[in-house]
């Protein structure tokens, strides 16, 4: 089974139905997800001799954001969407 990639048309179809000021960040590691701070944009043209387009994060100590936020992280399927814990009765004085 051949993998679909998704190309520049299909990402500037997407990228069209958002904020043109929004900050772009890229999604990364589904297992530890964290957010990263996109600097670069490169095309060249890989072994096949396809061209590619790569979306690069920076190279500063501070392009990797922290924690991707659990929200994105769920509407990705990284994650499964969670509920706190029921509350459970407080425990008296007495131990009881």
């Amino acid at each position: 089974m051949e993998h679909k990639e998704m190309t520049v048309d299909d990402l500037m179809d997407l990228l069209s139905g958002c904020d043109g000021s929004a900050p772009a960040r890229q999604a990364m590691n589904p297992f530890f997800p964290m957010a990263h701070r996109l600097e670069q944009v490169v095309q060249c043209t890989d072994q096949t001799g396809q061209t590619v387009v790569y979306l690069a994060e920076g190279r500063d100590a501070d392009t990797q954001l922290g924690h991707l936020p659990p929200e994105v992280a769920v509407r990705l399927a990284w994650q499964s969407p969670t509920q706190p814990p029921p509350p459970r009765p407080r425990r008296t004085t007495g131990g009881k």
